[in-house]
């Protein structure tokens, strides 16, 4: 039976990428309680807001990819993309199988014990920022919430509702205005892996910045961004 790969990483803090998604369909219950069930640190996620204003667990914009039928996430209701049913990865049909509510991501990750790394896909409202830290905050696991996003100024937002939250700004290159714009703004970095080196992660730690790598899925790459000295590393499998 097919397992994670065992890294051998004592003190690294590994991330399961959209819940441990080499084994199970990518941000489902299923993930989630695979990567609970390990050792890792924390548990990433994708949210999206729905037609009706709800909060669900996918990382496309639409279900084509991993459902097999094509809706738009945002322009749905949350009832209806909640009725979609998606395959395990033998592909069989399974009715376990449902994109998740945000609430339940949450109570997953706290039921394990796990760090929540929550991405905010696309431009969020603040109004809808802010409800989602409410929904967190309700169910007492806030402090345990790292947020992510591509989007500066979701990153901003959160940084203005939550000026002690931890947040990693999501990069695919180390730009030249990066580290000024994570200073500026005390967020800390998640990239790409093979856009790290080791003087790119010294000048974040000498600016007290930690810094995540994404997606990291074989043993050789994790032991480059290792000699980087990142402090998280982000893996479908590695464990």
């Amino acid at each position: 039976m097919k397992d994670t790969i065992r890294l051998g990483a004592p003190g690294m803090r590994m991330i399961a990428h959209r819940g441990l998604s080499g084994l199970e369909r990518e941000n489902t219950c299923a993930a989630f309680v695979a990567a609970g069930n390990r050792s890792y640190f924390g548990v990433e996620t994708d949210i999206h807001r729905t037609a009706d204003g709800k909060y669900i667990v996918i990382h496309d914009d639409d279900t084509k990819r991993v459902a097999g039928v094509e809706m738009s996430v945002e322009g749905t209701d949350f009832d209806t993309l909640r009725a979609v049913q998606m395959t395990d990865k033998q592909g069989f049909l399974r009715a376990d199988l449902v994109f998740p509510s945000l609430e339940e991501y949450i109570q997953i990750c706290k039921q394990y014990d796990k760090t929540c790394v929550l991405e905010i896909k696309n431009h969020f409202e603040p109004e809808d920022i802010g409800n989602v830290i409410g929904i967190i905050r309700e169910m007492g696991w806030l402090e345990r919430t790292i947020f992510i996003s591509f989007d500066l100024p979701n990153m901003l937002c959160i940084r203005e509702k939550l000026p002690q939250q931890k947040a990693q700004y999501l990069v695919c290159e180390f730009g030249d205005d990066l580290l000024k714009i994570l200073t500026e703004n005390r967020l800390d970095l998640d990239i790409h892996h093979r856009a790290v080196t080791p003087e790119n992660v010294k000048a974040c730690h000498d600016a007290g910045i930690e810094v995540n790598v994404w997606t990291v899925d074989t043993p050789e790459d994790a032991q480059r961004v290792i000699s980087c000295g990142v402090d998280y590393i982000t893996s479908n499998i590695l464990e």
